[in-house]
Formats: structure tokens, sequence, C-alpha cells
């Protein structure tokens, strides 16, 4: 991203959450009312127009992607406070909202890290929406600090390190160089005892490496924004490079997978692109490599 500037694809992220409510009522899995305000300032108040656009097949993708892959996450985190979790770190938070719509996080220590330039927008744009989230922010300029500073810092901001954490790592490890990936994988693995998960999205690697026509011209998009695609795995390794930092694989499925699982049958469908994935991990004791 730019340096000066909040993250785009965070906000239009963002704004998908929000515009979700122009879905029929069985595929809204995960309304967000913040989401659209971190965008263009008419964008909020123009939703009840986006109604026609709602029926048009590469916007009806959009947003059901991104209700799907909101959901998973969420469903594995509530997974975690049940059985009696009350930590959550957002790694890269950009304009996540959990800290507000979800109920089940109440009482919960909640930190979310992420660069100046969007979190300072974020915090600014629900001061006007009168909206007080419960989050502790922890600002993070990830191209000048070096991450294994990080799990002390984190400790300062009111992590407790001797009790289990969900991390959530979501629509960022497409964005970092391998080496940026490693750092940030032993810096959870860091701040992760017994009982911590880390719930991540990713790209498969031919995602990035052979892309369709349609997946260049996004690519292409989101470059332009200072926020190009550079890393994925290929799911059949992605069990041995998390054991090697520490982690071992509990789950991992395309978004087309949890689609089917999500939505109705026709819904589901559209979101059929495999390179899309959701994976669960957990701290392990043995397999960190030096």
């Amino acid at each position: 991203m730019r340096e000066d500037a909040p993250s785009r694809t965070a906000a239009w992220v963002a704004a998908a959450r929000q515009m979700a409510q122009l879905l029929p009522p069985e595929a809204q899995l995960a309304p967000d009312p913040y989401g659209a305000a971190f965008s263009y300032p008419r964008l909020r108040a123009r939703l009840d127009h986006l109604r026609l656009l709602a029926g048009t097949r590469a916007f009806k993708q959009w947003i059901l992607y991104m209700q799907v892959r909101t959901r998973v996450i969420d469903d594995a985190l509530r997974v975690f406070v049940a059985g009696g979790g009350r930590q959550v770190v957002l790694l890269g938070a950009g304009y996540d909202t959990r800290a507000l719509r979800l109920p089940e996080l109440a009482g919960a220590t909640v930190l979310e890290v992420d660069h100046p330039a969007t979190q300072g927008h974020k915090r600014g744009v629900l001061a006007q929406l009168g909206a007080e989230s419960p989050s502790r922010y922890v600002t993070w300029d990830f191209e000048s600090r070096a991450m294994d500073d990080l799990p002390d810092v984190l400790e300062e901001a009111g992590l407790d390190r001797a009790q289990s954490v969900f991390t959530i790592w979501e629509g960022v490890t497409m964005y970092l160089t391998e080496a940026a990936i490693d750092a940030s994988l032993r810096a959870i693995r860091a701040w992760s005892p017994a009982g911590s998960k880390l719930a991540m999205t990713y790209f498969a690697k031919d995602r990035i490496t052979e892309p369709t026509l349609a997946t260049r011209m996004i690519k292409a998009v989101v470059a332009t924004f200072g926020e190009p695609w550079r890393f994925g795995w290929d799911p059949k390794d992605l069990p041995a490079y998390l054991a090697a930092r520490g982690f071992k694989l509990e789950r991992d499925l395309s978004m087309a997978e949890a689609a089917r699982a999500l939505l109705p049958a026709d819904l589901a469908a559209l979101v059929a692109k495999e390179g899309r994935r959701f994976s669960l991990a957990a701290p392990e004791a043995i397999g960190l490599a030096s």
C-alpha cells in the first residue's frame, strides 16, 4: 500500500460486506452495518441505488465471496470463544468490525494491528459514526518495524501471552513477500500458547503464477493501488510449511467448498473459484525450524 494513504483494497472489502444487504436474506451470512462508511463518502448513502447492480453476475460474485470469507472466520472464532477463548489479534486488521458486530466478543480482549494510515482513517470514521469499538489499537508500520518486536508490543497493549489467542490474518498474505510471510508466522507463533488458533485466508499459488484473464485484470487494478499480489501457497505444501514454523494445519478448504456449505446451491455456484482459500491452524511444540 502507499505509505501515506489508507488501504483502498481494505475499503472495497469493507464496502462489500455492507452491500450484502442487497442480497437475498439467505445469502446475508455476515451483516456489517459499518463497512461502506470506510469507502467513498457517498457510497453508504447510495446503497439503495445499487440494487440493480446486485443482479449482475460479477457484482453478486464479489459480494457473495466476501460474505463466505467473513463467515467462515466468524464461525471459527465463535467456536474458540465458546471453548473459553477471550483474546483476539487481528493482524493487518483493515476495516474489520468484528469487535463491534459480534456479541460473542463482549468481554474479550481484541487487539487490532495495522498501518497508521489505515488505522487512523478507521478510527476517525468510527468516531464520526458515534461507534465506540472495544478494540485496542496497535499502530504498526510493517515496512519499517521488525516483526520480531510485535509479540512484546502486543503484550504491552494488554495481550496475556500465557492465555490462548485467536489470530485472524484475513486478506493479507497475498500482498506479502515470502520473507514477510515467514517473519509474520514466526511472530504469530511467539504469541500463541497452547489452545490458540490461527485463521488465515490465502491464494493458491497458481492463482498468482498462472492467472486467468479475469484474475490478471483484478491483479493489475490492485497493483495500481500500490497493493500488488505477490504470494500464494500450493495447498499440498501448506501443512509442511506451517509445521516448519510451529503450526499444525487443522483445516484447509476453498471458498467454493465453504460456499456450498453455507449458501443455496444456485448462489454457491457463483463462488466457484477454487484458488481462494481458508485455513485454520494451531500451535504445536515441535517442528519449529531455525
